[in-house]
């Protein structure tokens, strides 16, 4: 198994292109760095779009694909109002995370959001930093709500799960149309009890489903 932070996240680098055309590109490269012919991948929230993306640009590269809860679909921003709060944040008078999720509260009343965004803070000799390119991504934050039209021409036609959580909104009923005409052998399924961070909130469940198509 291979977990990839992607551009602007954690370990890897940064750049102003966020788009998903060049995400996927990442992920492509790294399975020729691998020499890895074909792989099944996961991706959820952005990442399933970049799941997607990969999917449909280079079909004969992909096995079969997980995608937990998103569509390809333009959705309203949810995450521009953090990161602005993010980056408003004064780190150098922060000593330990938690005292960043308080200063986010207001802007970010859900403390499972919360504690999620602070994880990205990482301590070293000079204090806290944040390990993703917050400027990167609040500009770039139209075509990570979107996705490339242009993709939309394709077709994957490999084993696909959109697995959603039921108590989210993410992939709704008037998706099934958009991702039957990209991803013919797709199957949606939800786990119950679940909301956007699916796999966070019922990570039994979650793996149970991964699991389970990945070996079928």
């Amino acid at each position: 198994m291979h977990a990839l932070d992607l551009r602007n996240h954690g370990q890897s680098p940064w750049s102003d292109d966020v788009g998903y055309e060049a995400m996927a590109g990442d992920v492509l490269g790294y399975l020729d760095s691998q020499n890895i012919s074909r792989a099944a991948i996961i991706g959820h929230s952005m990442g399933g779009k970049v799941a997607m993306a990969a999917a449909l640009h280079r079909p004969d590269r992909i096995e079969r694909m997980l995608v937990a809860d998103i569509a390809p679909v333009q959705y309203p921003s949810a995450f521009g109002p953090y990161i602005k709060a993010m980056r408003s944040l004064d780190l150098s008078a922060i000593k330990r995370r938690s005292e960043a999720g308080e200063l986010l509260e207001q802007a970010v009343p859900d403390p499972g959001i919360r504690a999620f965004l602070v994880q990205n803070l990482g301590s070293g000799p000079s204090g806290f930093a944040w390990r993703i390119n917050l400027a990167a991504l609040d500009i770039g934050m139209p075509a990570i709500q979107g996705f490339p039209e242009q993709l939309l021409d394709g077709q994957f036609d490999g084993p696909t799960l959109f697995l959603g959580g039921k108590k989210s909104d993410y992939i709704r009923s008037e998706h099934r149309a958009v991702i039957k005409r990209n991803f013919p052998q797709a199957r949606v399924a939800y786990i119950p009890g679940a909301g956007h961070w699916l796999h966070a909130e019922k990570p039994d469940a979650f793996t149970r489903n991964a699991t389970a198509f990945l070996a079928a």
